[in-house]
């Protein structure tokens, strides 16, 4: 057997314990992210549990952990807690997806033509300068008091963070990569799929992250609008009925949903962005 041959059936047999390894490697890394996500507000939760216990504090306006679980557990119980979740839910994703097709298409004819850029933007960053509460008569009035309404402020929360980031991301790509693509002569099709789409692809994932965060934040408006079931409404429940527990454990859901949701975007987009070596990408061995 020649060294070559000995040279490539001694990596291939060393290939799957250097997979397994890296695995295991990936796996710990993974728990110790998480780990370090959990300590701060577990030992704030902690902390206020044993100063309540301690006699410090009553409670009374910011409950301690074991009561807001026991809210949670007497909602799950009366079915109402995955009733709101759900209603929540799907506004959030209705209005994530209609704000994230109309922020994408229009983003990307702006940033692609100058004409457009210029005939559209000013009157977008004009009404992106309006706060969400200003929207909510108008909707009324144009679309109703129910879900409708509902959907489409989330939407506009959604939209704007993702125009501009999807606007910006064409316009900052880098003129030499494209004159490169026209050194080859690439069709503008070509051009798009393999110079323009993973140049912007990063920063277009971050503005859907934002234009998320967003949506959480206008769903709480939204469900200020006449709202029967959500998240929403129980904030506003424990507001009348003086249920401060409730209110902290509709926070809480709301923080837990808007995290999980934008968690499930990154770990959705993270294939697509491997080639990365920006400074903050993970790290991979070669």
């Amino acid at each position: 057997m020649s060294s070559v041959e000995m040279s490539v059936e001694a990596k291939s047999t060393a290939a799957p314990g250097r997979s397994v390894i890296t695995r295991s490697a990936n796996a710990v890394a993974t728990l110790e992210r998480l780990l370090l996500s959990l300590a701060l507000p577990v030992g704030l939760a902690v902390a206020w549990e044993l100063a309540v216990r301690a006699g410090l504090s009553d409670g009374r306006l910011v409950p301690p952990p074991s009561r807001i679980f026991q809210e949670f557990a007497e909602l799950w119980r009366a079915g109402e807690l995955s009733r709101h979740v759900v209603a929540t839910l799907l506004r959030v994703a209705v209005g994530f997806g209609l704000g994230t097709v109309a922020g994408t298409l229009l983003g990307a004819l702006a940033g692609y033509s100058s004409l457009t850029r210029r005939l559209i933007d000013p009157t977008l960053q004009g009404l992106r300068a309006v706060p969400s509460i200003a929207w909510i008569p108008l909707f009324i009035l144009w679309l109703g008091i129910f879900e409708t309404s509902k959907v489409a402020l989330i939407a506009v929360g959604v939209f704007f963070p993702v125009y501009l980031g999807t606007m910006g991301a064409i316009l900052s790509v880098d003129r030499k990569i494209v004159e490169v693509g026209r050194v080859f002569r690439l069709s503008g099709f070509a051009m798009v799929r393999r110079i323009l789409l993973p140049a912007v692809l990063p920063t277009y994932v971050w503005s859907l992250r934002a234009g998320l965060g967003l949506g959480w934040m206008f769903v709480i408006a939204a469900e200020f609008m006449g709202a029967s079931e959500g998240l929403g409404y129980l904030l506003i429940d424990g507001q009348q009925l003086g249920k401060p527990a409730e209110i902290v454990a509709a926070i809480l859901a709301f923080a837990v949903l808007g995290k999980l949701s934008d968690a499930l975007v990154a770990g959705a987009a993270a294939p697509f962005l491997r080639w990365e070596d920006a400074f903050g990408a993970p790290q991979r061995e070669a």
